[in-house]
């Protein structure tokens, strides 16, 4: 079993993860203003991604240049990886790919902790790839405490590249964003991105109350 194979429904049994929704999780965060590049990359292809509409184009002309605009916004202290191996716990099928992996470290040669994985919806389905998500989600738990590193939350997100759906994992339970975020939204989805990595004396997400989670 690979983070691909786990369902919703897989997560939930195989891994005791309760899923949560109805809450917007998200209010409270400032949008961050896209760069000038990242405007000029989504004029010129954003379309041209829809046209072609394959999962491929998505991922090269829509998610990699937001994701690698947090990069450049967090001065490099973020690092992106694009289909890179992340191969937590074999015993909980917690092995496999991540789409995409965010990092608050300016390592780029191999990922370090805390992480945030991002997962690419599969024939645009962003409701199919949640359980995929989750699992990547425990996996970077795994990760950050074997690495020394204790956060209250762990942050994750599948996106169809014009469609964004942010969750929140805090223990054994996981917040399912009820707000979905569009392209006209690149400001909303830049902050979100980017404040998962705010100190937690800082960071509004690492709030409970602030987030609007009870």
């Amino acid at each position: 079993m690979a983070y691909s194979d786990f369902t919703l429904a897989k997560v939930k049994q195989d891994l005791g993860i309760e899923v949560l929704e109805g809450r917007q999780l998200f209010t409270s965060v400032q949008p961050v203003m896209m760069s000038d590049l990242l405007r000029q990359l989504l004029d010129r292809d954003g379309g041209l991604a829809t046209l072609i509409n394959t999962e491929k184009a998505r991922s090269e002309f829509l998610i990699a240049p937001i994701l690698a605009d947090v990069r450049q916004q967090s001065n490099h202290q973020v690092s992106l990886f694009s289909g890179s191996s992340f191969n937590v716990d074999a015993e909980k099928g917690l092995i496999g790919f991540c789409d995409f992996i965010l990092s608050q470290s300016p390592e780029q040669i191999d990922v370090t902790a805390p992480v945030v994985t991002i997962v690419e919806a599969k024939n645009e389905s962003v409701i199919g790839g949640l359980g995929q998500c989750i699992a990547s989600m425990v996996g970077a738990q795994i990760f950050n405490q074997r690495s020394g590193i204790v956060r209250e939350a762990i942050y994750g997100a599948v996106t169809s590249g014009t469609n964004w759906r942010f969750l929140k994992l805090v223990g054994s339970r996981v917040w399912i964003d009820d707000r979905e975020y569009f392209l006209n939204e690149v400001d909303r989805i830049l902050g979100i991105l980017m404040s998962a990595f705010l100190p937690p004396s800082l960071g509004t997400l690492n709030r409970l109350g602030a987030t609007g989670i009870r």
